[in-house]
């Protein structure tokens, strides 16, 4: 239990540092998963390209935002590093935790 909570804080603070830095586009994802599940089937294949175009926008955010803090680590501990901050997206953001573990 330690270990987990080990970078707890400073992940925190890099997710509200995130949150607050990339508002607009935590509310562009809100508003374009709205029109996909609001759409018509015609158009619910590009209004879900249009949302996961977002999302990967953010997810690549937050992956540089983990690999730079991490680069700073020794590769033992960059790794615990990294295993903690995938978690905590999955945990508070889970939108953009799909697929963070692949960056």
């Amino acid at each position: 239990m330690i270990r987990r909570r080990r970078f707890a804080d400073v992940i925190q603070r890099q997710l509200v540092l995130f949150q607050q830095e990339n508002a607009q586009l935590i509310r562009d994802c809100e508003r374009a998963e709205r029109a996909y599940d609001d759409s018509d089937r015609d158009e619910a294949e590009e209004r879900y390209g249009d949302y996961m175009d977002l999302v990967e926008t953010g997810t690549e955010a937050l992956a540089e935002l983990r690999d730079a803090f991490a680069s700073t680590l020794d590769e033992e501990t960059a790794e615990e590093y990294e295993e903690a901050f995938n978690r905590a997206v999955a945990k508070r953001l889970p939108r953009f935790a799909l697929e963070i573990e692949d960056l």
